[in-house]
């Protein structure tokens, strides 16, 4: 993997890691939004919905339009796509390998029967 795709696909995984940015990610699936709207129940302070929006910006996984006072906020969901194909080939992987040992276990039992 080269080293800028490494860097995307760690910052990926950093955006996700906290369960408040996952909530902000997951509300802004459902379309734009305000940061006010995106974050208005969260139990922190202001200053640390400021950090954990930067990790999601920086990561690519979240764009903020500025229009005057308001700043809106919108998913960008091919920033996170890597890491979901990542995923996949990672899950593939271990599928087949458990399949291979579970075929191993049914010879082993037929053995034994």
């Amino acid at each position: 993997m080269a080293n800028s795709s490494a860097a995307t696909l760690d910052r990926s995984f950093v955006a996700v890691a906290h369960p408040l940015r996952r909530a902000i990610l997951e509300r802004l699936a459902g379309g734009e939004m305000t940061v006010g709207e995106a974050t208005y129940d969260f139990p922190v302070s202001k200053p640390a919905i400021s950090k954990h929006l930067k990790v999601l910006e920086e990561a690519g996984a979240i764009v903020r339009v500025i229009d005057g006072r308001t700043h809106r906020l919108r998913l960008q969901q091919r920033s996170l796509e890597e890491a979901y194909a990542w995923l996949a080939r990672q899950r593939a992987l271990w599928e087949r390998k458990l399949d291979v040992v579970e075929e191993f276990l049914n010879e082993q039992q037929e053995d034994r029967a």
